[in-house]
C-alpha cells in the first residue's frame, strides 16, 4: 500500500530539513522526486543522496514565491515527465520574529507570497496535471501555529491558518478528479528553520515541559506521515489535517 513505484512526486523548500526529509522518504518507497527550491546548488547534496542509492530524482530551482518561476516549473515537468502524481508544499519562509504591532509591511507581503501565495498556485497547476492523469496528492505542510498561533510569531501563524484553509477548500473541489489533499501539522523540529527557537535555550526550558514526549522532532519523524498520505494507504482520506507535535496540542 506504500509503493510509489512510477510515482512522480514535486517537493518545494527540499533543500534541507523537513522537505530533504520527505523526498528522501518518497523516494525511498520508489517515487521519481523532483527537488524545488530558490536556489539549485542547494539541492545538489539532496539529489546526490538519492542517486547514490539508487532512486531517482532530479532538481530545479523555483522562487516559492513568484508566479512566473512557479509557471516555468510546471513547464518544465509537463516537458520531461509529462505527468505529476503528487506535490508537497513545504516551502515556508519566517522573516519576522516579535511583536505583532511592530511588524512591518515588507514581513506581511514576503511570509504571505512564500507561505500562502505560492502553495496555492503550486497546487492550482499540479491538480491541472493530476487531472490529466487520473488523480493524485497533494500534502500541504502547514504548522501546529496554524492551530494555536505561538507569540512573536503572528503573521507566520496567520499564513499557517490560511493554508489549513486552502487544504480543506482544495479537498472539497478536487475530491470528484481523485485528487486528495490533506495537511501535516508539524510541531518544533530540529531544522535550520526552526534555529532561532530550537537554539534560545531560555526559551527551550519553558517549551519542553509542554511537550509530552519531552524533546523536539528530527525533520524524519515527519515523513512517515506524508508517505501514508500520499499512498494508497490513505485512499479514502481528504481534507484532514494531520498533527505531529509530540504530544503538545493533546
Amino acid at each position: 500500500m506504500f509503493d510509489l513505484t512510477e510515482k512522480v512526486a514535486l517537493i518545494s523548500g527540499a533543500s534541507r530539513g523537513i522537505g530533504a526529509a520527505i523526498a528522501q522518504t518518497l523516494a525511498e518507497f520508489g517515487a521519481e522526486v523532483i527537488l524545488t527550491s530558490r536556489r539549485i546548488e542547494n539541492l545538489k547534496e539532496v539529489e546526490s543522496q538519492i542517486k547514490e542509492s539508487g532512486k531517482k530524482a532530479s532538481c530545479i530551482a523555483c522562487h516559492n514565491g513568484e508566479l512566473g518561476e512557479i509557471e516555468a516549473l510546471f513547464e518544465k515537468i509537463r516537458q520531461t515527465h509529462g505527468s505529476l502524481d503528487i506535490l508537497v508544499n513545504n516551502a515556508a519562509t519566517n522573516p519576522y520574529y516579535g511583536p505583532v504591532v511592530d511588524a512591518e509591511e515588507k514581513a506581511w507581503d514576503k511570509t504571505l507570497s512564500v507561505n500562502l501565495k505560492g502553495p496555492f498556485f503550486m497546487s492550482q497547476h499540479a491538480a491541472r496535471l493530476m487531472r490529466e492523469n487520473g488523480g493524485g496528492a497533494i500534502v500541504n505542510v502547514s504548522s501546529i501555529n496554524g492551530k494555536i498561533p505561538m507569540p512573536y510569531q503572528s503573521i507566520y501563524s496567520i499564513t499557517k491558518a490560511g493554508l489549513i484553509s486552502m487544504t480543506q477548500s482544495f479537498a472539497k473541489e478536487l475530491g470528484a478528479d481523485n485528487i486528495r489533499v490533506n495537511a501535516l501539522l508539524p510541531g518544533l523540529t530540529d531544522t535550520k528553520f526552526a534555529s532561532a527557537l530550537t537554539k534560545n535555550e531560555e526559551l527551550m526550558k519553558t517549551v519542553l515541559p509542554q511537550i509530552p514526549l519531552g524533546r523536539i522532532a528530527q525533520p524524519e519523524e515527519m515523513s512517515g506521515m506524508v508517505l501514508f498520505l500520499v499512498s494508497d494507504a490513505a485512499s479514502y482520506v481528504t481534507g484532514s489535517t494531520f498533527t505531529v507535535d509530540g504530544g503538545i496540542l493533546s
